[in-house]
């Protein structure tokens, strides 16, 4: 059985929410509506997905689980309760905890596929933000579960601590806690790179 807004998203009051008014028009019948949510949406999702998991077929099936959950929600929808975005962060955060869960004891993959490349840039630039990329998800994937989403959402989604606070189901304490220790374990883990992934110490 799909979840419903109310046990997803908190009550945050009136919000304005262009991604939940696509949605209400998808529920009354415009086919334009999918197409144009899934453009705004299904690249974030991905995104989140990936940096968390750290295996791209893996994020590739929790998006599309998403999209669906997205599509059975138009019909439950209840504008201006809060963003769909936010609704749609948390089903996909469960749902990695959940396919994480699945996968305990077994191999997880934990090699992460590069950001198309920028054709404005020299091979050497290119090959130095890959370089950059893949070492930001190793070091991703040595934070604890909750420091590692906490992270993701803040300083990769760029989102506000109490619209994390929402998603994660926690106090926005706990989100700076969170998200404090995860950049102090990240600047640890990758100190002794900076010289090779070509950032100065100046």
């Amino acid at each position: 059985m799909p979840q419903t807004q109310a046990e997803t998203a908190p009550d945050t009051g009136a919000v304005d929410d262009p991604d939940g008014a696509l949605l209400l028009c998808f529920a009354a019948g415009d086919p334009q509506a999918a197409a144009a949510l899934t453009a705004r949406l299904a690249p974030r999702t991905l995104g989140v997905a990936m940096r968390v998991l750290g295996n791209r077929a893996e994020a590739e099936d929790i998006t599309q689980e998403a999209m669906v959950r997205l599509w059975r929600q138009a019909e439950h929808w209840e504008p201006g309760r809060a963003r769909l975005s936010t609704w749609l962060y948390r089903v996909v955060m469960n749902l990695c905890i959940d396919h994480k869960r699945r996968l305990r004891g077994g191999h997880v993959d934990l090699d992460a596929i590069p950001d198309p490349p920028d054709p404005s840039k020299s091979v050497t630039d290119q090959m130095q933000d890959g370089a950059r990329h893949d070492a930001l998800q190793a070091a991703l994937m040595q934070l604890p579960e909750r420091q590692r989403q906490a992270v993701v959402l803040r300083h990769i989604e760029d989102l506000a601590n109490p619209e994390i606070a929402g998603i994660m189901d926690i106090s926005v304490e706990a989100v700076e806690s969170l998200t404090a220790r995860g950049k102090r374990a990240l600047a640890a883990i990758l100190a002794g790179r900076r010289s090779e992934l070509g950032y100065s110490d100046g």
